[in-house]
């Protein structure tokens, strides 16, 4: 028997050192030529190493979290006949890189979210062994999918018997957790709750943490609030939709949003901008890259609209529909996480009433749609009722003045109210 030292071998573009997100090994366990060892997360993307030959985990290099170097020891491994610690594992880089996150921010690969936690369980479900709590500061083997699901489920996995490797918890663990203790918790007392969690942000949450601080350390934020009467836009949409062919995506309010706001960055192109705060250059560039933010199981990504000022209504649809789920499903490239000029941001029907967005550096401004509700307004002689919604936009004040940006903003919000002029041409 020999050892076998994987290292962490060079990921490219220039990397020297790259943040472990995950572990798919552990020590003990036996592994197969291929089987997938770490991922690890780089500025440029995720990367999963595979191992290059069979062995037993002897010992793991770093913790979840922890900083490794190009060429520092990943795994040490005990393999038949002689070990050779010059051998490094080939890297595989993952199917969603990240790439510049931001505001609001771009990814990587999301973990799998793994099967829906049970809401009906079937009266011959057998009870699940539940385990003694561990000892205070142990902490339970588990994947992230699977703390994820036991948090969103309320169970302390301290309680949770695995059955895995060394007693790792997997799903089918969680499932007859949760299939077996569902009728006791519902006839159990009330009780006081005194656990304690602590969550390690690493990978895309530590990332979108240090960008969401240095855009905020660094951008003079200032937002504007304006109130819009989509009446008229959601008639239209209603309208449009109602043809249900097939050869065209459901409209919702963002692509006739992206459309009204090629033509106002058309006469405000101070907005589709970059701003270089080193050099103290502003960057107006002439195609309008809509970045889209949308929440994933990974966290906040913002997929890029290319060039909306060369496309149609349902192209920009479909566009967003489509980068929506590649998102979603961690199929993004790093070209589609990359190159946005300004941003829309919205929580849709969680939209509240009004939010200030972080504009999603080096942009200088960012578009914030709120929920629509209807409400009574005035119109000269009585109350009627509209359809209304608020925008809430943010600019960077270190090069977009506050009367600027309000005409900007009472631009968009002229063509939304107003949407056959999203359509006609100058």
């Amino acid at each position: 028997m020999g050892i076998r030292i994987i290292k962490l071998p060079d990921v490219g573009e220039g990397v020297a050192e790259a943040e472990l997100v995950e572990w798919h090994v552990e020590v003990g366990q036996s592994v197969l030529e291929d089987q997938l060892l770490a991922a690890v997360m780089t500025d440029k993307a995720t990367v999963e190493i595979p191992s290059p030959v069979a062995g037993t985990v002897v010992a793991l290099g770093a913790e979840v979290g922890g900083v490794v170097a190009v060429g520092a020891e990943l795994v040490r491994l005990e393999v038949a006949g002689e070990g050779n610690e010059e051998v490094v594992a080939a890297p595989r880089e993952a199917a969603v890189p990240a790439e510049r996150p931001a505001a609001l921010v771009k990814t990587a690969a999301p973990p799998s979210p793994g099967p829906s936690v049970p809401t009906a369980p079937s009266a011959s479900a057998s009870r699940a062994p539940i385990g003694p709590p561990r000892p205070a500061g142990e902490k339970p083997l588990a994947s992230p999918a699977v703390r994820r699901r036991a948090r969103d489920a309320g169970v302390d996995l301290r309680q949770v018997r695995g059955t895995g490797p060394a007693g790792r918890i997997g799903h089918d663990d969680l499932d007859a957790f949760l299939r077996g203790t569902s009728k006791a918790v519902a006839s159990t007392a009330r009780a006081a709750n005194t656990g304690v969690e602590t969550v390690k942000i690493i990978g895309l949450r530590r990332r979108i943490a240090q960008k969401m601080a240095e855009s905020k350390r660094r951008v003079a934020h200032f937002s504007y609030v304006e109130e819009v009467d989509v009446t008229a836009l959601e008639e239209l949409r209603a309208a449009l939709n109602a043809e249900n062919r097939p050869d065209r995506p459901r409209l919702t309010l963002m692509p006739f949003l992206m459309q009204a706001l090629v033509k106002a960055v058309a006469d405000f192109p101070e907005m589709n901008a970059l701003y270089d705060d080193e050099a103290e250059t502003l960057e107006r560039h002439g195609g309008v890259h809509i970045g889209i933010a949308t929440q994933t199981p990974a966290g906040l990504m913002v997929p890029v609209v290319r060039h909306c000022e060369a496309r149609g209504l349902w192209d920009c649809a479909a566009e967003v529909q489509r980068l929506a789920e590649a998102a979603r499903e961690g199929r993004t490239t790093r070209a589609e996480l990359s190159g946005s000029t300004i941003t829309i941001t919205s929580l849709g029907a969680l939209g509240g009433i009004v939010t200030t967005p972080v504009i999603n550096r080096p942009e200088v401004a960012i578009i914030g749609v709120n929920k629509e509700a209807v409400r009574p307004v005035w119109q000269g002689a009585q109350f009627v009722p509209r359809t209304m919604m608020n925008l809430s936009s943010s600019f960077d004040h270190r090069v977009i003045d506050g009367y600027v940006a309000a005409r900007f903003v009472q631009r968009i919000k002229g063509l939304i109210e107003a949407p056959a002029t999203i359509f006609m041409e100058a």
